[in-house]
């Protein structure tokens, strides 16, 4: 029903009437619409002198303030073959409900529920961007601050070795947060900030190798069935396959982190095995980072915590096959050095 374009003095709705006879151009502007004398004539289908009388009879009875309710506006209009600005008087919703119930006009009562949802929508829409904007802001304003007192104090020699590992803690979950906003959003980067080409291939034999491994540890505590680790078919070596895919002569994942990415989520979703899919995930996932020198940080630090990797994976196992897209880009994003 709307078409919504910016102008300078707000925007501009297209309102057409459910029988089709009135298109007009509805100036949106201070949280409520706008409509000429001419405008509010042809909606109402009354002659703009009956309109006047009627808009002069508000204002004197005191039903509305005219100033409330009367706009003047710079507005586009072709006179002759040129197109001049000329300050025209607007009046808003209200004006035009009250004249509109004078009249008995049944395309009043259709603009006004038009007009009703319009507003709530747009309402609706600026608080939700706002509130976005707040708490982006609000995120933002936290890391800054967290950063300046941690630089601050770290100068002046006024924590200990314990007071600096309690501050990387608070830098690191401001970080999280920012991450959890942007997830929430559906906002995550889609491709690494600081991509990796991938240099050290994970074989079928040497994950094999490592689940025989990873089998022996769990058994050994008895936290392994016997179907542990156990293959369905040639999964396992269908999943390793499709890291090194490529199309049109290019490779479908460029980068080592989307192979490690996809790795961990085609482990756990496809089921390779019929028992320890999520352990054996996590296990080739993280082996996968350590060939190909991902899966510490320049400084030393884990880039994923054992925490986060065991959450992470029950994110993936959880989550709908439609969330697939918005699953990689997560693992993608908590391998960024400025990750949680």
């Amino acid at each position: 029903m709307s078409l919504a374009s910016p102008t300078p003095g707000g925007e501009i709705l297209l309102y057409q009437s459910k029988d089709g006879e009135v298109r007009l151009d509805v100036r949106l502007e201070r949280e409520t619409v706008w409509l000429s004398l001419n405008q509010m004539a042809e909606l109402l289908g009354r002659d703009k002198s009956v309109i006047s009388r009627h808009l002069r009879n508000v204002f004197a009875t005191g039903e509305l303030e005219q100033a409330a309710t009367v706009a003047k506006i710079a507005t586009v209009q072709r006179e002759g073959d040129r197109e001049v600005v000329r300050a025209i008087e607007y009046f808003n919703l209200d004006a035009i409900l009250s004249v509109g119930y004078r009249v008995n006009s049944k395309r009043g009562t259709q603009f006004r529920i038009w007009a009703t949802r319009t507003l709530r929508d747009h309402l609706i829409l600026g608080y939700t961007l706002h509130e976005r904007r707040l708490r982006e802001r609000g995120v933002r304003e936290l890391e800054e601050a967290v950063g300046l007192l941690a630089r601050t104090l770290t100068a002046r020699a006024l924590v200990t070795d314990e007071g600096r590992a309690v501050l990387d803690i608070v830098q690191r979950y401001t970080r999280a947060w920012r991450l959890l906003l942007e997830y929430d959003e559906k906002r995550l980067a889609a491709a690494p900030r600081t991509p990796v080409p991938p240099s050290v291939p994970l074989s079928v034999a040497e994950a094999r190798q490592a689940i025989v491994r990873l089998r022996a540890e769990l058994s050994a505590r008895d936290e392994a069935s016997d179907l542990f680790g156990q293959e369905h078919g040639d999964q396992l070596a269908a999943v390793l396959g499709n890291l090194e895919q490529t199309f049109d002569g290019k490779p479908l994942y460029p980068t080592a982190q989307e192979r490690a990415a996809h790795l961990l989520y085609f482990l756990i979703k496809d089921h390779p095995f019929t028992d320890g899919n999520k352990r054996i995930g996590t296990l080739l996932f993280l082996e996968y980072l350590r060939r190909n020198r991902l899966l510490w940080r320049a400084d030393g630090t884990a880039r994923l915590a054992d925490n986060a990797m065991v959450a992470l994976a029950l994110l993936v196992a959880e989550g709908e096959p439609a969330q697939k897209e918005l699953m990689i880009r997560l693992i993608l994003n908590l391998l960024e050095d400025g990750g949680p």
